[in-house]
């Protein structure tokens, strides 16, 4: 079956960078929508970079200018450059893919058919 496995997370440093991969398994991730959303306890989860064969990456405005999503074909991962961390970046980050509904957008999770189990990324002050 498909699998999502996400990796990288961890604590740092407000100002910090630290950089996330998912591996996809029984998926080509270069096919369809992938893409890396986040949450936080009572929050819903929200989208900060994703990538399709057909469009320019999404990224939105809280982010833009310091996430960077890029797609490595070969290895069929998909990684997150954050740089300039701040605490209010502090989440469970996820992987997801494959446009099951594409009716949503590209950064509305509703769009996802298969999500990964997270990784924590916290940023201190």
């Amino acid at each position: 079956q498909v699998q999502l496995v996400e990796s990288g997370g961890g604590s740092v440093q407000a100002g910090g960078s630290l950089r996330l991969s998912c591996r996809f398994l029984n998926y080509i991730a270069s096919t369809s929508c992938i893409g890396w959303f986040r949450q936080t306890p009572g929050k819903e989860r929200e989208g900060v970079a994703t990538y399709s064969r057909y469009d320019d990456p999404f990224y939105p405005t809280s982010v833009k200018g310091r996430f960077t999503i890029s797609l490595d074909t070969v290895k069929n991962t998909l990684d997150l450059q954050m740089n300039s961390l701040q605490p209010d970046d502090t989440a469970m980050y996820f992987c997801a893919a494959d446009c099951g509904k594409p009716q949503f957008g590209p950064l509305n999770p509703q769009r996802y058919t298969y999500w990964g189990q997270g990784t924590q990324v916290t940023v201190s002050s």
